[in-house]
């Protein structure tokens, strides 16, 4: 984090300064905006505040004197916890709005990392506390041009990896056999590892009622059997091999016959229709200069299912952030689990992923999308899908 930057997004957001905190890694976003390494241990609390403007201020604790070396700005050292609150308000002298890793109501759990005890603590010194979620998301999600290079490799590989999985199932079923889902994964993680791409996680590869759940995940000896006349959701996600590559995450739909009946392509169609509006309110905000918060895309996605009667079917958010882990910092494109009232920022990468689930089977596509510092929005990841593949017919992935 540099301190000039901070300070300008401070004032810009009329914010009187940002109380950074952490107690045996509660807080995970402060310790990576401050640039602390991961595995660094500090068994006592630590409080770093970066004011609109003047030098910052650090309060450690007298057994760990060096908490925060390296980091600019005058120690203030505490030992008794009488101390610690008389530090914290003196650290906060003239203060009235100050920022921390909170959320009002706990609305955006993401950003919740300090505990109420040190925010009873902090508005007991008279200032109010905000939430720092766009700061956080300034430092935390918004990639630089290496990181946009990586994701476009990373994004080249998953969306390769689709004519793997897909041709696999397709000549084994195609020549009367079966296949199980744990061995398509395979197939897609034989493939990452290939091209110098891993993952947090095995790709989700449902076959039937199995893609009816959002978050399934085949077990070996558990998983299920794909033959002729299945529908197949495969979403798969990677990154780069590098220290700082970030994901790409896709989803796509196959199905295992020539013909794809109903109503499997009546409720794709009507997914690809919501991911599509989802996209172009990101791109029309961006093209006239609007703010665009993350529950508004959310809701032009919603708004095409609902509006066809399906609204209990779409079961989770619209998106979420991508950055270094599958799941990022930023903002989310949700007005269902959450009012994700942050700024999509220039510069972040997010999914849109809607879907909707049945006990029988269920529908996604999922694309990302970057806007880049000029406002330009990219969809990463290949073509659209803009219809189930027919994988023992004429299909292209």
């Amino acid at each position: 984090m540099r301190i000039d930057e901070c300070q300008e997004r401070l004032r810009a957001e009329g914010i009187d300064g940002w109380l950074l905190h952490d107690f045996r890694f509660s807080n995970p976003l402060a310790r990576r905006v401050l640039g602390l390494p991961a595995d660094r241990f500090l068994s006592r609390r630590w409080f770093y505040f970066v004011p609109a403007k003047g030098e910052p201020r650090k309060l450690v604790h007298r057994i760990e004197t060096g908490a925060l070396d390296g980091l600019p700005g005058e120690r203030t050292i505490y030992l008794r916890y009488g101390e610690l609150e008389d530090g914290i308000r003196s650290l906060l002298s003239g203060c009235r709005r100050v920022a921390m890793e909170y959320s009002p109501r706990n609305a955006i759990p993401y950003i919740s990392r300090v505990d109420a005890g040190t925010v009873e603590v902090v508005r007991s010194a008279g200032v109010e506390v905000v939430s720092s979620g766009d700061l956080v998301q300034w430092f935390e999600s918004r990639w630089d041009d290496e990181q946009w290079a990586l994701h476009l490799e990373a994004a080249k590989v998953t969306d390769s990896a689709y004519g793997k999985a897909f041709g696999h199932m397709a000549r084994i079923v195609g020549a009367g056999g079966e296949v199980r889902e744990t061995e398509v994964q395979k197939v897609i993680l034989d493939h990452f590892a290939s091209h110098g791409v891993v993952t947090d996680h095995p790709p989700i590869v449902g076959v039937g009622p199995h893609s009816g759940d959002p978050h399934y995940a085949p077990v070996p000896g558990a998983d299920g059997v794909i033959r002729q006349g299945d529908l197949v959701l495969v979403d798969l996600w990677g990154r780069r091999d590098h220290p700082r590559g970030v994901y790409s995450d896709l989803t796509r739909m196959g199905f295992l016959g020539e013909v794809v009946p109903e109503p499997y392509r009546t409720m794709f169609d009507l997914v690809a229709r919501a991911r599509d509006a989802a996209i172009e309110r990101v791109r029309s905000a961006f093209s006239r200069n609007e703010t665009l918060k993350g529950w508004q895309v959310d809701d032009a996605a919603r708004g095409v299912i609902e509006a066809a009667g399906y609204g209990s079917a779409f079961c989770h958010r619209t998106g979420h952030s991508i950055g270094r882990e599958t799941h990022g910092n930023g903002a989310n494109m949700d007005n269902l689990e959450t009012r994700e009232e942050r700024t999509v920022l220039r510069r972040t990468c997010f999914s849109i992923e809607p879907g909707v689930y049945f006990p029988e089977f269920g529908i996604r596509s999922e694309v990302n999308v970057f806007v880049d510092g000029a406002g330009q929005v990219h969809v990463t990841g290949g073509e659209l899908q803009t219809e189930i593949f027919p994988l023992l017919g004429d299909w292209r992935a």
